[in-house]
């Protein structure tokens, strides 16, 4: 059974949205008048959704952004278990610019800022080196989005990318909907259409700590990852274009271990990323009644709390928290360690526009780009 923990919360914290669509005791101490603001000529607001068993997430449509996630130990303490912060100034001005946001228009990273399309060369804005990351400087967890909080465990966010917007040609009205479901899942999806054709790969960068936020590192916690074979990285952690074996390999997590058990390895391919910041190549099944393979599974040790990852993207980048570096303070007051928190996106391959034997992630204006991924908690 899942105990819910409510704290005291005034009305006069809780904006329209919270007090119309969800109860009112709420696991999160957030201020929510401190998110709202107006940004070019956009509304910013905070908003919650809870589950029947006190699962609560809440939001900001700054960057589409989750700001925290409450879920249960095994003996039912609620735990928020994202990074981030209690204040929309601190996502404004934060060296780490993607905690818990929608990443677009491209996840990962696009060699050169280059891509083609028949005969024609884009470039993209280039923030990662002399390579594009994650949609650029502006891309999708930088803009305000138009949020629509459906019920007390759904809401939805929209909005236009429009034509050339970080160098990506077409218009996209992109769709992203959250569920928290009563089998505890935190259930996304995204949907998209283009009137041109464009590369998409849509992805969400929550860090998760199975202790708490902001509780010492993930070293312990147990890992698995269901896929046989990786794509290495060069120094620039572009893909080479080779889809290599994880057997032998440190990056063989078709076992559960724990995510330090060979972080210390002598590695070219950890050296580049220091350490885990790696696109895994799916296996086919096992999958759930929905058909969604499971990626992925996080069991932390101590407390019991499990978390499982299922999607239809080809590939799940895990990335260990290697560049924090303890100089981020988070909404908790406590700071943010190296290597304290991962974080596991479902995505297609990173570069696939410049990869030619990796899965196309070109949208035509005659598709619907779809995507799922599903973060399922329970313990043991």
């Amino acid at each position: 059974m899942l105990f819910f923990t409510c704290k005291d919360q005034k009305n006069s914290k809780i904006p329209t949205e919270i007090n119309n669509k969800t109860p009112q005791k709420l696991l999160t101490t957030i201020d929510s008048t401190d998110f709202n603001r107006v940004m070019n000529g956009k509304e910013v607001r905070f908003f919650v959704i809870q589950n029947k068993n006190g699962i609560e997430a809440s939001f900001t449509n700054y960057g589409q952004r989750l700001i925290s996630l409450y879920v249960p130990d095994r003996d039912g303490n609620m735990k928020d278990i994202v990074l981030g912060f209690s204040n929309l100034e601190d996502y404004i001005n934060s060296k780490e610019p993607y905690f818990g946001a929608t990443i677009g228009r491209y996840a990962n990273r696009i060699a050169k800022g280059k891509f083609q399309i028949d005969e024609t060369t884009y470039e993209l804005a280039t923030n990662n080196g002399d390579n594009h990351l994650h949609g650029g400087p502006n891309g999708f967890h930088n803009v305000v989005w138009t949020a629509n909080q459906i019920s007390t465990n759904e809401i939805e966010f929209t909005r236009t990318s429009p034509n050339m917007e970080e160098g990506y040609p077409g218009n996209l009205e992109v769709k992203v909907n959250y569920v928290i479901t009563d089998d505890n899942e935190l259930k996304i999806r995204y949907f998209a259409n283009a009137d041109k054709q464009t590369p998409i790969n849509l992805t969400h960068h929550s860090f998760f700590n199975l202790k708490g936020e902001g509780e010492d590192n993930i070293n312990d916690h147990v890992l698995m990852i269901n896929a046989d074979h990786y794509t290495p990285i060069d120094s620039g952690l572009i893909p080479t274009g080779d889809i290599a074996k994880v057997t032998g390999t440190p990056f063989d997590f078709a076992k559960p271990k724990p995510i330090k058990k060979d972080i210390k390895t002598q590695n070219q391919q950890l050296g580049f990323g220091n350490g885990y910041d790696h696109n895994f190549v799916l296996n086919n099944t096992p999958k759930n009644a929905e058909g969604l393979v499971l990626a992925a599974k996080v069991m932390e040790p101590n407390n019991g709390r499990v978390m499982e990852v299922y999607t239809d993207e080809p590939g799940l980048q895990f990335y260990g928290g290697n560049f924090l570096d303890g100089s981020i303070v988070g909404k908790s007051g406590k700071a943010y360690e190296y290597r304290g928190s991962f974080c596991l996106e479902t995505q297609h391959f990173p570069d696939s526009p410049n990869q030619k034997n990796f899965p196309s992630t070109l949208l035509s204006p005659s598709e619907t780009y779809t995507s799922t991924c599903v973060y399922k908690f329970s313990t043991y």
